[in-house]
């Protein structure tokens, strides 16, 4: 891998020369392979280390439900990454967890401003606690329906998708106690597992990376209540983009940086700027994973900001069966948006419809069913949603080809199935609906997801 001489300048600027060398030498190895589980499926790890046929290559140290594999193998055409059982995730990247154990004791409203494709989504949506809001946005539209899609499969309630920029949302009434941003950079981070990363560097990209870092904070800063926190990340190296960030952060708005408990053995590097800087840098020579930066900061105490609330329309018309639809245990309320219904958890609803009402929501809520005709049929995101009550539904259990045929799309023939909507399981975890007519079955599974690639 040819490495620009700028580049390699630029780390001249921050490790004495060996360390450099041992960095680039890194930086031609093979990435690690990562993943990360989700534990509201039951037994998640050895049903995925299983049906993906890899072995374990060691945990990964500063995430609790996260594995190194040994070898990487196909996920697409493995059923289960689509049910939500697990997200490949690089490692390094999980160190969010650490940030968020550090500054979040009970139940609070969260941003996610950078989030797609999901990986810091679902991470959040698994460590927040039980209360909690999340918002995870996309200013893009294409990359916001895959970070919806992945959010979905994911399975949480109280997550809202948006497509908004940083502007409309700190302009907007919204109030967070916790705003992640995994700010666009110049990926240096990243060279080993992207080529474009390489070939698209340059100077000029990390200066005007660095520019557009800082009016992204600029801009969701209003949002952040005061006394709130901000993790600000990259996948890159350097300190223009890093710890000069993150000393403009301080000295601009009054932020204070907050240390994060490490342990020795993780060789996570601190600033490299030669100061004391509460920063935290992952490179390849070091640490198992690939390039990362991260810094947690408060922002301090003053009043908060007046925020004008629109009143709020409960929508009782839903019908009974779609109630059914949804686990005894659970309190929701209901948004109906267009032709479909959407579950908000009844203490988070009206936060929710707030969301909902100031930005652009993708996906507002729990979609439970849409409209056909006379009939309300259940929606794919139902199947995938802890919410679901399993026992509304007759359950269908296929095999691996099955369900490959499912995700592909393809026509599916069910025997000694029930005529009608039946869920259908594989490993005993939702796959998804499909209406049984008796000499086949008409896939319910969202086209747009489709696998695309052959499954046979």
């Amino acid at each position: 891998m040819a490495f620009s001489q700028e580049f390699i300048n630029i780390l001249d600027e921050i490790l004495p020369f060996e360390e450099r060398s041992r960095l680039l030498d890194a930086l031609e190895c093979e990435p690690q392979v990562s993943v990360r589980f989700n534990l509201v499926v039951s037994g998640a790890e050895d049903l995925a280390l299983e049906s993906l046929g890899c072995k374990s290559d060691g945990r990964v140290p500063w995430a609790e439900n996260a594995v190194y594999l040994d070898h990487r193998p196909q996920f697409t055409l493995d059923p289960l990454i689509h049910q939500g059982c697990y997200y490949v995730q690089e490692a390094s990247s999980m160190f969010l967890e650490q940030a968020v154990r550090r500054c979040v004791a009970g139940p609070v409203h969260a941003l996610d401003l950078c989030a797609a494709p999901g990986g810091k989504s679902t991470l959040l949506a698994s460590l927040l606690p039980e209360g909690s809001l999340l918002v995870s946005n996309e200013i893009q539209r294409s990359r916001a329906q895959i970070l919806a899609e992945n959010m979905t499969k994911w399975g949480r309630p109280g997550v809202v998708v948006t497509c908004n920029t940083p502007k409309q949302i700190g302009e907007s009434n919204l109030m967070f106690d916790l705003i992640a941003v995994d700010a666009p950079c110049s990926g240096e981070g990243m060279f080993r597992k992207d080529d474009v990363a390489v070939a698209d560097w340059s100077l000029q990209n990390v200066q005007m990376c660095a520019m557009r870092q800082r009016q992204i904070i600029e801009d969701v800063w209003p949002a952040l209540k005061p006394g709130g926190y901000l993790i600000y990340s990259t996948c890159t190296f350097n300190r223009y983009e890093d710890e000069d960030n993150v000393r403009w952060i301080m000295e601009q708005f009054g932020a204070e940086a907050i240390p994060i408990e490490t342990r020795p053995e993780w060789n996570i590097k601190g600033s490299l700027t030669g100061d004391n800087l509460p920063v935290y840098h992952f490179m390849q020579h070091c640490t198992r994973g690939e390039g990362f930066f991260i810094c947690l900061l408060r922002k301090p105490k003053g009043s908060f900001r007046e925020v004008g609330l629109r009143p709020f329309r409960t929508d009782s018309a839903v019908p009974a069966v779609c109630r059914e639809w949804l686990a005894p245990s659970g309190n929701y309320e209901f948004y109906v948006k267009a032709d479909s219904i959407y579950a908000l958890p009844s203490i988070l609803a009206p936060d929710m419809r707030q969301v909902a009402q100031e930005l652009y929501a993708l996906v507002p809520g729990i979609e439970v069913a849409t409209i056909k005709g006379r009939d309300w049929i259940p929606a794919h995101a139902l199947a995938m949603s802890n919410a679901l009550n399993r026992d509304a539904f007759c359950q269908v259990e296929v095999s691996r080809q099955q369900a490959l045929d499912y995700l592909h799309c393809d026509a599916i023939h069910l025997d000694n199935a029930p005529r009608g909507i039946v869920l259908l399981t594989y490993m005993s975890i939702p796959l998804g609906f499909a209406k049984n007519l008796g000499n086949r079955a008409n896939n319910m599974y969202p086209q747009e997801w489709r696998i695309r690639i052959s499954v046979s």
